[in-house]
């Protein structure tokens, strides 16, 4: 195999880019962007060696503990438990939550073979008890967990799975609200969708 076709493969390993779009960036790297393509793999070859998960909450960092959790100023009674670090992202982009986060890395699924261990479910229980937190931090229990799962078959399963597991623990466990989006018309708007508006209503009077 050429070093061209190695580059057109290695692309494909990124969602969404299949042989005709690998192709492309390849060519394109090579005809008009050497050097970028030079800072994109310097790039990603630091990223590869020194990212890691944070050892408090799971997500991504380059740091031992990362700067959400290190940040003094946010809410350690406050956790909302998300999966995948691109939607610690989206709340933080959001803006509006003052907590801290728990990244599963992923989702309950004995189909493919995912049981709570690949998830972090321990790690996680410990640190809704307070145990696991930066040195030196007096430990603090989490007075509320935010269960903030996609709202598929997986995702419903894995919220329900971490209700039952923290039943015994005094922690009040809330679901974040799925429903019609602001802005979005109810005519247009898928019966799943509708169902958990409905699911997820509150009382405002």
């Amino acid at each position: 195999m050429s070093v061209i076709d190695t580059l057109i493969s290695a692309l494909q390993v990124l969602p969404g880019v299949g042989a005709k779009s690998a192709q492309r960036m390849t060519l394109f790297l090579l005809q008009a962007q050497r050097q970028g393509g030079v800072d994109l793999a310097t790039a990603l070859t630091t990223a590869m060696q020194d990212v890691r998960e944070c050892s408090i909450c799971r997500n991504f960092t380059e740091a031992e503990v990362c700067r959400i959790c290190n940040d003094a100023g946010r809410d350690r009674r406050l956790l909302c438990i998300v999966e995948s670090p691109a939607d610690v992202l989206a709340f933080e982009a959001a803006g509006g939550f003052s907590g801290r986060y728990f990244v599963l890395h992923g989702k309950l699924s004995p189909l493919d073979g995912i049981g709570p261990e690949d998830i972090g479910l321990v790690h996680l229980r410990r640190l809704i008890e307070g145990e696991v937190g930066i040195e030196g931090e007096q430990g603090c229990r989490v007075e509320e967990a935010i269960l903030a799962t996609n709202p598929t078959v997986e995702g419903e399963a894995t919220a329900h799975y971490i209700v039952q597991m923290l039943r015994a623990e005094p922690v009040l466990v809330s679901r974040i609200a799925h429903g019609v989006p602001l802005g979005g018309e109810i005519e247009y708007t898928d019966g799943g969708t509708l169902a958990h508006a409905l699911q997820g209503r509150r009382n405002i009077g």
